[in-house]
């Protein structure tokens, strides 16, 4: 009998396949004594382990590029946290094993994680990863992750660790499902950027049985448990509708009376430029450098490191725009050697330009690198700050570029409120601005984007954010000048069409998603998109918002 669950789509596209669980966690090792003299080898046995697990992270991150490598290479530097190390090697003094040292520590680091409050959440999952990785080595039974299988299958989870969803093989997974995470969790930015369809956020899903058929919609966000007949003939024909229509839409981005929107990649370092050209890209939207500095948390990347980064990738878009992000460090994404590591509330601390305004060399030698990567190169540079609070912020930004010498647009990102009720006072400064829908929804919500329970409030088609976008967008048209969207927002056709209609002037997104939102755009024209978007903003939540659109635009 069929039977339809709900969760939050986070990948287009449609699987369906009989259902594998992920591995199940390392099981708690035994509190067992061991003898003084043999302490040292226990100790060496954990080194050992560490440095085995932090350089398989290492090597994943290698093979997987762009975003991927950036948050395991995080995850290798988390393994190797000498504080974490130093602790394991006094458990180990006083009579505990290697692996119950290993498992005993992170517990007590976890607990000071989570009790620093839920603006770290991301980093206990990472953590708990990590964890399970060295105890699983030490104890020499196999590691927590992906299913071995010669059949395709869909892939379900609690939830999935950047090291697993990165070296996802799509041609034997599927899709998946996780009980936890959100739609700009670590694990659904990475199900976009490699094609496959995924849903988050879908209590019980541990409950499927091994083995089960089930349906997945990535866009929907339904899963259809032992789908009938006709449902499963219902969706693979959608899914081989929308398959034609992408083929069929080619060239710049625009809806079909012509209005030109410019369709941009997102991008984690050179690693992601084939799949954004493959894709089409227009240029890219928003270029994240955090890559750069993750190599080593003590130090920041050298000028000239940094100039042949940035390079390759302007090089791969001649005569194309893109927007580059200086570090945005603190919070979920912190660096030794600049951001506290006793802030009780992170994420509301010093972050983004914050950091990078108490640390005026970095910027510095960041912002000379860039004019130095872009000499001589026809690409339309532009460069932005993120976590821009108000005018003062924006011009110190453009202080500092002006100050390097960078010949660039420079630009700010909307991720708080502030700046989107006040965008008109910061274009005063600044000639651009790049909304960040991921964490402008997180503050406008005071919802955590790595927390599955308030994923609804992280829903780009809430009103509430609708409005400041449409503000933003406002802001730019009066002043003469653009408002682009880079958050994840832009991934979803349906609302890509919406923003267009709110005055959104380019979108750019994960390579993979390029293709779908070309294709809705195409379908309809500008006054249609805003119609939709007016009825979007008149709803009062964000289901009522997606399906007021989605009946403008389907002439309902």
């Amino acid at each position: 009998m069929e039977t339809t669950l709900r969760g939050v789509g986070v990948s287009h596209g449609v699987a369906i396949g009989e259902v594998r669980h992920m591995g199940t966690a390392v099981l708690e090792p035994p509190a067992k004594q061991i003898p003084a003299e043999e302490a040292e080898r226990e100790q060496q046995r954990a080194r050992q382990a560490v440095e085995a697990v932090a350089a398989d992270l290492t090597a994943r991150g290698n093979l997987a590029g762009g975003e991927a490598q950036a948050v395991l290479e995080a995850q290798a530097l988390m393994a190797q946290d000498p504080e974490l190390m130093a602790d394991v090697d006094r458990r180990i003094a006083v009579g505990s094993s290697a692996e119950r040292a290993v498992y005993d520590a992170f517990a007590a680091y976890r607990e000071l994680l989570a009790n620093a409050g839920e603006y770290l959440a991301g980093r206990v999952a990472d953590l708990d990863d990590v964890r399970n990785r060295i105890v699983a080595r030490l104890l020499g039974v196999p590691m927590p992750g992906v299913p071995d299988s010669d059949e395709p299958y869909v892939l379900v989870a609690r939830d999935l660790a950047p090291a697993d969803t990165a070296l996802l093989d799509p041609t034997l997974v599927l899709g998946f499902v996780t009980e936890e995470g959100g739609p700009t969790s670590h694990s659904a930015i990475l199900a976009r950027a490699l094609g496959v369809p995924a849903v988050v956020a879908l209590p019980g899903a541990g409950e499927i049985a091994e083995g089960t058929l089930i349906a997945v919609d990535g866009s929907s966000g339904e899963i259809f448990v032992n789908p009938t007949e006709e449902r499963r003939t219902a969706l693979e024909a959608a899914a081989a509708e929308r398959k034609a229509a992408l083929a069929a839409a080619t060239g710049p981005g625009a809806t079909a009376d012509g209005h030109k929107v410019p369709l941009l990649a997102n991008i984690g370092g050179p690693a992601d430029v084939a799949a954004a050209v493959k894709a089409g890209a227009e240029g890219v939207g928003l270029f994240r450098t955090e890559f750069l500095f993750l190599d080593d948390s003590k130090a920041a990347p050298s000028e000239e490191k940094q100039v042949e980064a940035y390079r390759q990738v302007l090089e791969a878009f001649p005569e194309g725009r893109v927007v580059v992000r200086v570090l945005d460090a603190g919070a979920d994404k912190p660096l030794d050697f600049l951001t506290p590591g006793d802030e009780p509330n992170p994420a509301l601390g010093v972050r983004g330009l914050r950091t990078l305004l108490d640390h005026p060399d970095v910027l510095r030698t960041q912002l000379t690198a860039l004019a130095k990567a872009a000499d001589g190169l026809p690409v339309h540079l532009e460069v932005m700050a993120p976590m821009v609070a108000d005018r003062a912020d924006a011009k110190a930004f453009a202080d500092a570029c002006r100050g390097a010498g960078l010949r660039a647009k420079y630009g700010a990102m909307v991720e708080i409120p502030s700046a989107a009720l006040r965008a008109r006072s910061v274009l005063q400064e600044v000639e651009f601005l790049s909304l960040g829908t991921n964490d402008l929804a997180q503050y406008t919500f005071a919802a955590d984007r790595q927390v599955g329970a308030v994923s609804r409030l992280q829903d780009p088609w809430q009103p509430a954010l609708l409005d400041l976008v449409a503000l933003s967008a406002e802001a730019a048209r009066a002043e003469g000048k653009s408002c682009g969207v880079c958050g994840e927002a832009a991934s979803d056709p349906l609302l890509a069409c919406v923003l267009t209609g709110l005055g959104v002037t380019s979108l750019s997104m994960g390579a993979a998603s390029i293709p779908y939102v070309r294709a809705s755009l195409a379908k309809f024209t500008l006054a249609q998109c805003e119609r939709a978007a007016a009825a979007a903003r008149a709803a009062d939540s964000a289901d009522e918002a997606r399906n007021a659109a989605q009946a403008v635009l389907s002439g309902e």
